[in-house]
């Protein structure tokens, strides 16, 4: 799964970040950062000076979309001209679940697995080119973990869905890598496909450069300074555990397993969080644990 790197720099925590270069719609992803804004406080309502900080919209902009938003039942506005989420968003939403089934048919073994294991979990789904978390039980550590967050399948990450893709969709995933990256990225895909599960790792004394890293590299910045950064970052990343590298502590941000459909091809994956040093023996109970939960959603989305 995605490196803890790639949180979104924002000034209200979990906010949507600027939308990328050459996005069709920067209105309607004003819509989207309110809504995702109002989502994150679900039991609080927000003033618009709160929401004008948190988003970044103009406070013309941001009165102008929630009013909107009121109109349509998706926000609802108090005495005070403090926002909260509507009952209108929440048909929307009832009805865009049906779209991911494979959420309710884990929901129980994830609850299970969390609570067996004390540690937080996610579902991440494929969705053409991208995964999307359609479920996180518990509080993960790292910030870029919440629901509805989409990532591509890229590398470094995601080798979970790749390890057992066929050999043509896994050598454009490669070739798409820093060349750098390409020789580690081939051993661990290989790794992952042996053991059935990836592991993202950070080293402890390269936390606090990484998170700077990643602020900067999601700031308004200019192209070749993002690229810069992401270098920077890349040249930190340590790919994943292969057999002979574990100790008897382990950084281990998340454990992530794969759920397959009835033709072979990995559809989503299971991933636990401890996010803190694990010994070999822990790391390999965690991962059995998270293998068998995967195996379990597995055959209950095939029955």
């Amino acid at each position: 799964m995605p490196e803890s790197t790639t949180a979104p720099a924002a000034s209200e925590p979990g906010t949507a970040t600027e939308p990328a270069t050459g996005a069709a719609s920067p209105p309607t992803h004003r819509v989207v950062r309110a809504i995702e804004l109002l989502s994150r406080h679900p039991g609080e309502r927000l003033s618009l000076a709160r929401i004008v900080r948190a988003t970044g919209m103009s406070r013309a902009t941001a009165h102008a979309v929630l009013t909107q938003l009121t109109a349509d039942g998706w926000t609802v506005r108090d005495g005070d001209g403090n926002y909260s989420l509507g009952l209108g968003l929440l048909t929307v939403a009832r009805r865009a679940d049906t779209a991911f089934p494979l959420r309710r048919l884990a929901l129980d073994t994830l609850h299970g697995l969390a609570a067996d294991q004390r540690v937080p979990v996610f579902l991440a789904e494929r969705e053409h080119d991208a995964i999307v978390i359609t479920e996180v039980i518990g509080t993960p550590s790292v910030p870029w973990i919440r629901p509805a967050r989409r990532m591509p399948v890229a590398p470094p990450v995601c080798r979970e869905f790749v390890a057992w893709a066929p050999e043509s969709e896994r050598a454009a995933w490669l070739a798409a890598a820093d060349p750098l990256h390409r020789p580690r990225l081939t051993a661990v895909l290989d790794a992952i496909a042996a053991r059935g599960y990836s592991v993202e790792r950070l080293a402890d004394e390269s936390a606090p450069m990484l998170e700077a890293l990643a602020a900067l590299r999601h700031s308004p910045v200019t192209d070749p300074l993002r690229q810069r950064l992401s270098a920077m970052i890349a040249d930190l990343i340590t790919i994943d555990y292969l057999p002979d590298e574990l100790t008897d502590r382990n950084a281990v941000v998340s454990i992530a397993a794969p759920v397959f459909a009835a033709d072979g091809t990995v559809v989503a994956s299971i991933v636990t969080c401890p996010d803190t040093n694990l010994s070999a023996a822990r790391l390999r109970d965690l991962a059995d644990a998270t293998v068998a939960a995967a195996t379990t959603v597995t055959a209950t989305q095939r029955a």
